[in-house]
């Protein structure tokens, strides 16, 4: 890989540009280590011009939310034929959007949340009241709002009493114009990376989130000591499989590539619940990937540097 140049993308202007950065850097000293040349580049207005004139030999995309996981810059590599990580356009953006990927898994089989999805015109034409008594009365209290796109859980909130409601819906709304709202379920917080080598996905160890609040939103994600993990997580041998089964389940079923990262939950009956999957998940020192590729006993760096291999491989023309 010495002779080969990698651009890892971080940044942007998405709302989680700063834990982009963290990641990239992350990344980018795991690459070194392993000896891959590396060039660190924002996604600003100076990229395509810098893709067409140093046309790297393959991008790592550390984006998070927005441009990095909606298929936007994916559109923008397959354009210009350069190879890159991670899923194609298409597959990210039907991953990306949280609704569409539940009803295509609950579609194929896979447990998740009830849910619906109310866009924010919504409320200014049927009035909050009664959007809220009958979302109330469908599913339910408690309820998990989050908006129906974009990461790090920002806007994600638990609510438990129906007053809290309105309040809770404003703060999501500031994300996005349109909201999910799910059933809460109760159990045990896992994430399950799952990333592709010669024999196809595998599902790595996965880890268990006990936040202090009780709920793994943006602070508790990003701020160390607010969480505990538990690498691997705290499941018995049946139960840890099944959460491996359904992330390389979603994984496969959503078209995704290289590496993933699904959040589930394993509610006190047993039963294992697809929350959302991440297509360009977080790599920061607090980050939930870096911390089952150790638990597995593999390097960060010799993994990502192996996915490199494939998505240069793959652009490859066939003999």
């Amino acid at each position: 890989m010495s002779d080969r140049c990698v651009a890892v993308l971080a940044g942007g202007l998405s709302h989680e540009r700063d834990v982009s950065l963290r990641s990239g850097r992350r990344l980018s000293v795991a690459l070194r280590s392993v000896g891959v040349t590396v060039e660190e580049w924002d996604a600003d207005a100076s990229l395509l011009p810098r893709l067409r004139e140093q046309r790297p030999d393959a991008v790592v995309i550390a984006l998070h939310g927005g441009e990095g996981e909606n298929g936007s810059i994916q559109t923008i590599l397959e354009l210009l034929d350069i190879p890159y990580v991670g899923a194609d356009a298409d597959a990210c953006r039907r991953a990306w959007d949280k609704p569409s990927a539940k009803a295509e898994l609950a579609r194929a089989g896979l447990l998740t949340p009830d849910w619906v999805v109310l866009p924010h015109r919504t409320f200014r034409e049927l009035g909050a009241r009664p959007v809220l008594d009958a979302m109330v009365e469908r599913l339910g209290l408690p309820l998990m709002l989050k908006p129906d796109q974009g990461g790090s859980a920002l806007g994600a909130q638990v609510v438990r009493a129906a007053a809290d409601l309105p309040t809770a819906m404003v703060g999501c709304l500031a994300y996005s114009d349109t909201v999910l709202a799910e059933r809460f379920v109760d159990g045990v917080e896992v994430a399950v990376t799952v990333i592709e080598g010669p024999d196809g996905p595998e599902a790595l160890p996965a880890v268990e989130i006990a936040a202090e609040t009780g709920v793994y939103d943006y602070t508790a994600r990003y701020t160390a000591g607010l969480t505990t993990f538990h690498t691997p997580a705290r499941l018995d041998a049946e139960t840890a499989a099944k959460v491996a089964d359904l992330a390389v389940s979603a994984h496969r079923l959503l078209g995704l590539r290289d590496v993933s990262r699904t959040d589930a939950i394993v509610a006190a009956d047993g039963g294992v619940h697809f929350l959302e999957v991440n297509l360009s998940p977080g790599l920061t020192e607090t980050s939930l990937v870096p911390m089952a590729i150790e638990a597995a006993g593999r390097s960060f760096g010799a993994i990502y540097a192996g996915l490199v291999d494939r998505a240069i491989a793959r652009a490859k023309p066939a003999l």
